[in-house]
């Protein structure tokens, strides 16, 4: 199945990071030949200047592509594209982007790369195509002008309070995004037209980003919405199924859902944790438990907020709300171990996790790179080396902080704050 699903999202090789969480959006880097234990002090290959944002950087055919926020002398967002080998700027697109949000430091979408062609979200709804090369616009869409998403009216607004955020995901001939418009809460556009194929469900929008799953022969979008868990028909729309999950106070998932053979899990701030179990053969999905804590800080399984947990064998690993790392038995959300060094205990800390082979790399809120083995006995760290300062746009608490997640790609790192992208190399 995930040779399948790798052929679907995209047409790179290994040593990139095309889209959000890599190339299969799994969090999984198979390069050989780098770091289990990190050196004394950071080999930095390169560092750009860049403006404030949470979108995370992607890596394809030997160029890195961020989007960032500017406000002087006007507001606007910017698509930026480097030389991976040396760090010098590209090009850059940019376009007038007036931010009715909160948590206004810029875009949260990292760039989607594929046939030489980019798809890059902005937090407004602004949707554009570039050439990859050139940075030169294919086509280009504001979708919240166009779906009707954000109105005075409160009752009417759709708008998530934190913005767009969905990082597009790409299957043959289309570009598919959570928008959660009206009636059309997931829409597919042509790749290469961005004409509208297809629109599924009525759900409120949130902060998740889809992953395909194969279902038989039907190739399925898992949606996180902001009302439900839904598995949509990536060629057509239609909703094969849907498990409710209205949240206890507003949506706010933010990672996205894990998949490990036939059971996907998720897990969200104030709701707590859900296992869904999917058939294999079918189009069918059945909810297998949910486990929700009293309060953000009485917490039951795994009360995650911008981490993207990690499965491995029959336990899952994540963030708890307060920073609290955490082991859980897979089948049952049972909490086998908790963890208080990986990152300092506060509100919202996060850790983004990659499998690389044996080794689980873990980047800290703190701008600190973790090579660790995860078991069921304990958090095994390997080494531990600060590569970037925290900033204070994206959250002007405790000193700042690192909350866009890492690319993986050339043996490297690429890591950004609110003001500079870096690489740092891991090769042996």
């Amino acid at each position: 199945m995930i040779d399948h699903i790798r052929e679907e999202c995209s047409d790179s090789s290994v040593d990139d990071w095309p889209q959000g969480r890599g190339e299969s959006r799994d969090g999984v880097w198979s390069e050989s030949g780098v770091h289990t234990t990190l050196p004394s002090s950071a080999d930095v290959k390169w560092e750009a200047e860049i403006g404030a944002g949470y979108s995370g950087p992607t890596v394809a055919n030997g160029k890195v592509y961020v989007m960032d926020r500017m406000t002087e002398p006007e507001a606007i967002e910017r698509v930026l594209c480097f030389d991976a080998e040396s760090g010098e700027q590209i090009w850059k697109h940019q376009y007038e982007s007036t931010y009715r949000i909160g948590y206004p430091a810029g875009p949260r979408a990292s760039v989607t790369v594929h046939d030489s062609l980019t798809y890059c979200h902005g937090a407004m709804g602004q949707l554009t195509c570039l050439d990859a090369e050139k940075g030169k616009v294919v086509w280009e869409k504001d979708l919240d002008k166009e779906y009707s998403i954000a109105n005075r009216d409160r009752k009417l607004n759709r708008m998530p309070i934190w913005g767009m955020t969905c990082s597009p995901i790409i299957y043959k001939n289309l570009v598919i995004l959570q928008i959660g418009a009206r009636d059309a809460g997931v829409v597919a556009f042509d790749r290469m037209t961005g004409e509208e194929i297809w629109k599924a469900t009525d759900d409120r929008g949130q902060y998740s980003s889809p992953v395909l799953i194969e279902q038989g022969q039907t190739d399925i979008l898992v949606c996180w919405t902001g009302d439900s868990v839904c598995g949509i028909a990536a060629k057509d729309g239609n909703v094969h199924w849907q498990i409710p999950w209205k949240p206890v106070n507003m949506p706010i998932g933010c990672a996205s859902p894990v998949v490990k053979g036939n059971h996907i899990f998720c897990t969200s701030f104030y709701d707590g944790s859900m296992l869904i179990k999917f058939d294999s053969e079918k189009p069918t999905a059945e909810k297998v438990w949910h486990r929700i804590g009293a309060n953000e800080k009485q917490t039951e399984a795994l009360h995650s907020i911008i981490s993207t947990p990690i499965w491995l064998d029959d336990h899952i690993y994540g963030v708890d709300s307060y920073g609290e790392f955490r082991c859980l038995e897979a089948m049952t959300g049972k909490r086998i171990w908790e963890d208080q060094t990986a990152v300092p205990k506060s509100r919202w800390s996060t850790i983004h996790f990659v499998q690389n082979g044996q080794t689980i790399w873990m980047f800290n809120e703190r701008g600190e790179l973790i090579s660790a083995n995860l078991t069921p006995e304990k958090f095994n760290e390997i080494s531990r080396l600060k590569i970037i300062e925290p900033t204070k746009k994206q959250l002007n608490r405790r000193g700042g902080v690192c909350w866009s997640h890492p690319a993986f790609a050339m043996k490297s790192v690429f890591v950004r704050n609110d003001n500079r992208l870096i690489r740092v190399s891991l090769a042996k």
